[in-house]
Order: C-alpha cells, then structure tokens, then sequence
C-alpha cells in the first residue's frame, strides 16, 4: 500500500471510533500524537482504538490524545482532518419533522462536564501555566531540529574543508531562525495568552532589532538580542495585557488605531528600558548557573537529573525546563542539559529488556516490549513507560536508577572539561546524535554521549533484573497466558491517566509536550 494511502486508510479507521465527524471539535497534533477535542467523551471506543495497528496507545487530557508516533502523526493529521471535511459536507440536513436533534451545545456541555471531572485533580495553576509554556515553545522544535542538523553538518564541512562555497549559505540557512527566535515566540505567546499573536510578534521584534545598539539602559549600552527568548516571553505577556485593557476601554470606532499602536507603544517602552535589561541578566544567569554545576558537580547534579526526569515527566513539570533549554541554545549553540537528561530514556530502555528477559513467559508484555523497544531506542519512551515499567511498579524505579547512572556518566565528563550538548530539543535517545555538539569536537562529543547511552542501558537492566521483581511480581505476571491489559493496570498500580492497551501498545499521558516529545529526553 502507498504511503499515503496507509495514511488515510489509518485516518479512516481512527474517525468513526471517536464518534465520527460530528464528535470531533478540534484537531491539532503534536511531535507523536493526534489531539482532538470532542464533544461527547463517551462515544469513544476506546478499546477498538487501541487495537489499531497504527495506535500505539491513547491518552485523556484536556484533549483527547492518539499516540501514533513521530513523523506518522504529521501524515495521518491532514488525511484526517479531510476526512473530517468531508464527511461535514456530506452530512444531511436533519429532518424538521423528526424528534427534537441533540445540538451541538448540548454535546458539548456533556463533553465539558465529563472533562471536568476527569481533570479536576490535575488542573492546577501551576501546572496549567507550564502547558501554556509548553505551547509556545513546542511548535518551534521542527525549526530548532531542522536548524540544528544543519549546523552541525555545516559545522563537519568546516572542519574538513570541503565545500567552503556551500558553507556560508548553510551557516545561514542554520543561523537564521535563531536570529528571530524572539519573534516567534512573541508571536505563540501572545496566541497562547489570548492575544493577537502578530502584535506579541511585533513587540518581541524590538529585542532582535539592530538599531537597539543605538539606546542605553541602566547605565549600559543594549545589544540586539539582549534578553532573548525569555524578554520576548515577556514583552509578549505584557502586551496582551495592555491590548486586553485597551479593548475595555478605547472606543469601538478608534480601536482598530488606538489598540494596537497604544500596544506597540506602551509595551515597546517597557521592554526597551526594562525588560531587556531584566531578561538579559537572568539568562547570562541560566547559562552562568548551568556551567557551574556542571562544572564543579558534573557527576552529581549528572546522576540526579537523570534519575529525576521521568517523574518530572509524569508530574508536568519538565516543561518548565523548555525555555531553559532554549535559552542556552540561543546563548551557547546547544543546550548540556538535554544530553544529561536523555539518558532516562536509555535506563528505561535497558529496564525494558531486563523485564523482557525476567518474563520469559509472558507473550504479552514480551510482544508490547519488541513493539515499543524500537521507538525507545529513538528517544520515545512513554510507551514503554506506560506499557510495561510504571504498571509493574519496581521496574519504574529502577528505569530512574539506570538514568541516573547514564546522566551521571555524562555530567562526569562536563565537570572534567569535554562539554556535550545538544543544538535543539525534541529528539532524545539514537535520534540525538545528528544534533550533537560539544567544545571537543563531533568525535569526541559522540563518543561520550554514546558511552552514555550504554551505561544507561547496562544500569537500567540490571537494576530491574536484579531488583525490579519480588517473588509475588514473578508468579503473578510470568505465566504463559496471556493476562488482560486490565489486570497489570490493576495489580501495578496505573494511574487513572494511562492504562496498557489490549493491543500491546500504551496509553500514555500528555507530558505538556513535545515533547519530545516531551519534548526531550524521555
């Protein structure tokens, strides 16, 4: 079959399981999954969904979440979205002289209702501020991946010397974007916020603009860029508040004029003699601070932030470090937290295979294993996390211990001077190796991130070999029959979110991301 009909055809299956065209109120994807929004939550088939061979598990959020993995979900989307259309178009007009249709409203105020109470546990300020950082960064992590391929072969051409015509013009297709980073994230800011995203954009534009170079603040001269992606978040947050009031408050007829230069205005003064300054310190800080630790306590802070990420992960909280990591992409060409972080993933892979070898018996989480092993390679761990680790409870936590292993590996390197970082965010795991970067050249960066990877796997299997199980986790899970997804949720202790789906293939939560992809390092 042809790629892109393997594309429709999964689209095709996925619609009517969801309820079909008249359920779906929003579609958008992410890196891995498909989110829709749905009026009636209880016309999902779940466990039909789950089976398809393309679904790799499903997801309850603020959305209703399809796993179908990187690359395949940027294909299936718009086939589905067509699908969406067309079925829109061809859907009848209903019959006047029949009973009384449910509306559309009243869908959606059942969906509402069924939503909010799924979510009330999990919707926290805190949290639901995180995701909106998230959003914002996240839709940027094609550019930053595909910018940062480019640097980095641009960067093996120099070193060899080949093709010295060519390089220049790859040195500006890579610099490009992260010149006016700013700009978009002024502009996703402003959206996210509820603003009108072009005037987030225009504001933020001010921080990248040469002629700043032009005016002293606080007794200095600014630099173009001064403040980075963190100024323009801010200067973007500033002025949505200011277009919100000017919308209560300038007169209906001079809105169109008023507004946005008053926007412009107010929050390009605010920025230029305030925010710039402001943003420009804490984010010579966040690089000052990362160096440091690493620096002097690779190995330790190594060891923690490994063992850490994959339950910031399930809590959330890792997308706070989205603008950290972007703030030293812009400051330095690559980010060394990401490297350190990745290395969960490869803990979970190796603890993955230690319980694949643990129960031998077993067919079912066996198959779900080699189904999901590959992706886990590549950086994409929640099926594996969700579909075999974290529902039997142990292997979870020795999945951290073979990442704090891995992460300290490499933080040991970083404090003795060989610096490895990463030039984007998103891919994690084999997928990070393109995007490497270091201060002792590619081979050496390599080298070290790949040790990584291996001291990651060896920790995580045989902490779970040797310590993953007790003796009534072994009797209960390594038998030959094969045991209803249902009955590991049950036994493991699953949340509520996530459960292991009848085709081997995980429900997994929305980390925020993306991201990878969570966005990264999972």
């Amino acid at each position: 079959m042809a790629t892109e009909d393997k594309n429709r055809a999964t689209a095709a299956a996925i619609l009517p399981l969801v309820g079909g065209a008249a359920n779906v109120a929003s579609i958008a994807h992410c890196m891995t999954r498909l989110r829709l929004g749905l009026h009636d939550r209880s016309l999902v088939d779940d466990e039909a969904l789950k089976a398809l061979p393309a679904v790799m598990g499903v997801v309850e959020d603020d959305t209703y979440q399809i796993v179908l993995g990187p690359g395949t979900v940027a294909r299936v989307t718009p086939e589905f979205e067509q699908l969406v259309e067309e079925a829109r178009e061809a859907a009848p007009a209903p019959d006047a002289g029949g009973p009384a249709a449910v509306s559309a409203d009243d869908l959606a105020a059942q969906g509402a209702a069924i939503k909010a109470q799924q979510k009330a546990k999990n919707a926290t300020p805190f949290k639901l501020f995180l995701r909106k950082i998230a959003n914002i960064f996240v839709p940027l992590i094609p550019a930053l991946i595909g910018c940062g391929i480019i640097a980095g072969l641009n960067g093996l051409l120099v070193n060899l010397q080949w093709l010295p015509a060519v390089t220049p013009a790859l040195a500006a297709m890579a610099s490009g974007f992260m010149a006016l980073i700013a700009v978009f994230v002024g502009y996703n800011t402003a959206k996210e916020f509820g603003g009108t995203p072009i005037l987030g954009g225009a504001v933020a534009a001010i921080i990248v603009f040469p002629g700043v170079a032009n005016i002293d603040a606080f007794g200095q001269t600014l630099s173009p860029g001064q403040g980075g992606v963190l100024g323009a978040l801010g200067a973007a947050v500033l002025a949505v508040y200011v277009e919100k009031w000017c919308r209560r408050w300038v007169p209906e007829a001079l809105d169109v004029l008023v507004t946005p230069t008053l926007t412009v205005l107010i929050s390009g003064l605010v920025t230029i003699f305030g925010l710039m300054y402001v943003a420009g310190e804490i984010s010579s800080a966040i690089g000052t601070f990362a160096d440091w630790l690493l620096s002097n306590g690779g190995a330790g802070a190594g060891f923690v932030l490994g063992g850490l990420f994959l339950p910031l992960v399930m809590l959330g909280l890792h997308q706070a470090l989205i603008p950290i990591h972007t703030t030293l992409i812009e400051q330095q060409g690559y980010t060394v937290l990401l490297p350190i972080l990745a290395m969960a993933g490869a803990g979970q892979v190796g603890a993955a295979m230690a319980v694949y070898f643990r129960l031998p018996r077993n067919e079912s989480i066996r198959r779900t294993i080699k189904s999901a092993l590959p992706a886990g390679l590549l950086g994409v761990g929640e099926p594996l996390i969700y579909g075999v680790s974290l529902p039997l409870g142990r292997p979870f936590i020795t999945a951290c211990v073979g990442g704090a292993f891995g992460g300290g590996f490499v933080g040991l390197f970083n404090q003795l001077g060989d610096t490895v970082g990463s030039t984007a965010i998103g891919p994690s795991g084999w997928a990070l190796f393109p995007l490497l970067d270091g201060n002792h050249g590619l081979g050496s960066t390599i080298a070290i991130y790949g040790a990584g990877l291996l001291v990651g796997y060896v920790a995580g299997f045989l902490a779970t070999y040797f310590f993953g199980f007790s003796k009534d986790l072994l009797t209960e899970f390594n038998v030959s029959q094969e045991p209803a997804p249902s009955t590991i949720a049950a036994t493991g202790g699953t949340p509520p979110s996530a459960t292991p789906s009848s085709s081997g293939g995980p429900d997994t939560p929305d980390p925020g991301t993306d991201p990878a992809k969570a966005p990264a390092g999972v």
